[in-house]
């Protein structure tokens, strides 16, 4: 019989490619990850990795084994749903991610709702951005998650992830002198402009990046900032144009235009394959659909 232990292993070797990272993701040493994986190849009675320097790629075994091990996991997190739906009350503690911008709009109204609501139900909230969800589920460190994609950046969170539509917002050009040209012209209009985009790595670099791409050049970048108030604070000062979520133009400072364009940007709330119908989540998820409701001007 094949140990499910052993199993999320192979799962999680998958996904990010060497024991180390494994390792320092679910607190082993990466020696036991090694003694691990070895022992279930002798159970499997065949090779399931085949090693090159410090990464690993799965055998065809291996990538069939992981096939149905997502199979498994997410049939045991149905159950695990299905236990809690026979319980009176809900109780217990869900680890909620979300990214910044989504803190103050949705996260805050939910986190203070449920603790009103459900006073047995603890949810704590961590600042991840979306490219970190998929491996932070997978793995145990979350519960659930606020992620997002736009259109020119579609989401690639990998298999065991399931998701539910939260709300779209309009993607704004924010300069600090009116357009002179249609929407969806605007963006070729400053290709000699300063620009201020986000830090490598993040869902929102890559957006503007692609952004100006679409419209044959590439941004001659002053700032990068993650902070979309920062972002806006430096626009008003004319230092440079951004591109901005609808979330992230809340509260605008004095001497910002913000021209909506063809672009939209998408918040669904992630989880565990299998896992969403827990009671608590549901609850949870509830919660932000309320509060994203409330907004009101988001599409």
């Amino acid at each position: 019989m094949l140990d499910i232990r052993k199993l999320r292993l192979l799962r999680e070797l998958a996904h990010r490619g060497t024991i180390a990272a494994v390792a320092e993701a679910l607190s082993y040493t990466p020696s036991a990850v090694s003694q691990q994986i070895a022992a279930l190849e002798r159970e499997a009675g065949r090779a399931l990795l085949t090693r090159t320097g410090r990464r690993v790629t799965l055998t065809p075994a291996g990538a069939l084994l992981v096939e149905h091990t997502e199979v498994v996991l997410a049939d045991l997190e149905r159950a695990e749903a299905a236990l809690a739906a026979n319980e009176t009350g809900l109780s217990g503690s869900i680890r909620l991610g979300t990214f910044p911008t989504a803190l103050p709009a949705i996260v805050l109204p939910a986190l203070l709702a449920i603790g009103r609501a459900e006073k047995a139900l603890e949810l704590t909230v961590t600042e991840v951005d979306p490219a970190a969800v998929p491996d932070l589920l997978r793995g145990g460190q979350l519960d659930m998650a606020l992620v997002h994609e736009y259109d020119n950046v579609p989401s690639t969170l990998g298999s065991g992830i399931e998701l539910e539509p939260l709300l779209d917002e309009v993607v704004y050009l924010a300069s600090a002198e009116p357009p002179e040209v249609p929407g969806d012209k605007v963006i070729r209009s400053h290709a000699q402009s300063r620009w201020i985009v986000g830090n490598h790595g993040t869902l929102c670099h890559t957006m503007a990046m692609r952004t100006c791409q679409a419209q044959g050049f590439e941004p001659r970048i002053a700032h990068r900032i993650d902070d979309f108030a920062t972002v806006l604070r430096l626009v008003a000062a004319e230092v440079g144009v951004a591109v901005v979520p609808q979330l992230a133009a809340i509260d605008v400072p004095a001497g910002v235009v913000l021209t909506a364009l063809p672009i939209r940007r998408r918040t669904r709330i992630a989880y565990r394959r299998g896992s969403r119908t827990q009671p608590a989540f549901s609850a949870v998820s509830a919660e932000l659909r309320s509060a994203a409701g409330r907004l009101g001007v988001l599409g």
